[in-house]
């Protein structure tokens, strides 16, 4: 019963509020803060995972989770490695691949431009590069004796090329005699016809394109070795650790190369702006939850003729502690409910909202050309919603201690004889 006094005439006090409207309006402060400190956390972390989501399936899921590639001389027996890979546990997948890198004209100069030339059908179990370009351009990737090439969008516009238009690649002369003895001879020229685009973002956009495997093979004069052999993983923070299991089972030397190497840095930066915004959000709910300490002690220093009467008539003073955690508890859980409602809400609808700033204002918050997606994700979930919701109320909690603690201390004698 006195658990359930404590809790009606705390809610009593929330209810009728203090007649200083100071303190109304520092109670109100507290109660906004909470609610905008949840409100961010959710939404930042919402976008974190967004990032981590599209780093996972758009670009994890077109560059190769680890590769193998050979040293000083392409590999032989791709078939041989693929089979060993598929004999270890958590190695999804692998296809091979052979690279050609060269140089393209642009108005101005050159550009860079490493070419992947790939086998469909082997292509599609480790990679989902078809899902970014058009069936008719996936299908030309298809036929083997063919010099057709799909580029990055953003590459195919800074070159000012269309579907259907030639494109140049300079290469230093590596084939026959020259590949041999590792002597670069003079640079060739090779004409391919753009038979579609990728749009991806990023880096990638800029500096790769795709051609059949058996053309790419016939340039080098390669007959059926191939540059290198890319495995899929089921977890790819696994990719590191399985890439070398395979390659230390291999004779031949090669070089192993995982994601964590080449788009790590991307992972490592979300990381680190999720551990640093989650750090600075959390204080601001801490200020918030401060407030609820000057709330509650200017609640308790006016309530002193009550409490006084209280603790008169019976009631003890840990029902009056009681009171005032109720009290400064209520304020926590409506900042909590407002700002969790209002968080999940934006969380939900943010990539729309992103758009609607870029359409209003006419700017770009994201650039395709800088990192790898041009659209704001969001990705919402229940764990960090309750992380949040918990951690701010417990916050708020522990700021009622030493107010209540002090209101049940009051003397009645001197409360009284003060009013």
């Amino acid at each position: 019963m006195s658990k359930l006094l404590s809790f009606w005439v705390g809610w009593r006090f929330y209810l009728a509020r203090q007649s200083n409207r100071f303190i109304s309006f520092i109670s109100f402060a507290s109660t906004a803060g909470i609610a905008l400190g949840v409100a961010v956390l959710i939404i930042v972390l919402s976008a974190m995972n967004g990032f981590e989501s599209e780093l996972e399936t758009r670009l994890l899921g077109v560059v190769a989770h680890a590769e193998l590639s050979g040293v000083n001389e392409p590999i032989h027996s791709w078939q041989a490695i693929a089979d060993d890979a598929n004999k270890i546990p958590g190695i999804v997948a692998a296809a091979p691949f052979i690279r050609l890198q060269g140089l393209v004209q642009k108005p101005g100069g050159f550009q860079g431009l490493s070419i992947l030339g790939i086998d469909t059908v082997e292509e599609q179990k480790v990679s989902k590069i078809s899902e970014f370009m058009s069936p008719s351009a996936w299908s030309k990737l298809a036929q083997h004796d063919a010099n057709n090439i799909v580029l990055g969008k953003s590459l195919a516009e800074s070159l000012g090329l269309n579907i259907g238009d030639s494109l140049s690649l300079y290469m230093p002369d590596m084939s026959g005699k020259n590949r041999n003895n590792s002597r670069i001879g003079a640079a060739k020229s090779y004409r391919f016809t753009v038979a579609g685009v990728f749009e991806l973002g990023g880096s990638l956009d800029l500096t790769t394109a795709y051609i059949p495997m058996q053309y790419a093979a016939s340039i080098l004069k390669m007959g059926d070795d191939v540059s290198g052999v890319r495995i899929k993983t089921q977890q790819v923070f696994d990719a590191p650790r399985l890439i070398r299991e395979l390659g230390y089972s291999q004779e031949q030397y090669l070089y192993l190369n995982d994601w964590t190497r080449t788009q790590g840095n991307l992972y490592q930066d979300i990381q680190l702006v999720r551990g640093v915004m989650y750090l600075v959000l959390a204080l601001v709910i801490a200020v918030a939850c401060f407030n609820i300490v000057s709330t509650l002690v200017m609640a308790v220093r006016d309530k002193q003729s009550e409490i006084a009467i209280l603790l008169t008539m019976g009631m003890k003073r840990i029902s009056i502690m009681n009171i005032f955690i109720v009290q400064g508890a209520l304020n926590g859980l409506l900042g909590c409910v407002i700002g969790g409602g209002l968080g999940v809400i934006i969380a939900e609808n943010l990539s729309a909202i992103a758009r609607t700033i870029e359409d209003v204002l006419g700017i770009q918050l994201l650039s395709a050309d800088v990192y790898f997606i041009d659209f704001l994700p969001s990705q919402l979930q229940l764990f960090d919603v309750a992380l949040v919701l918990l951690l701010a109320f417990i916050m708020s909690l522990i700021a009622t201690l030493y107010p209540a603690w002090k209101a049940s201390q009051t003397s009645p004698a001197r409360a009284l004889a003060g009013r």
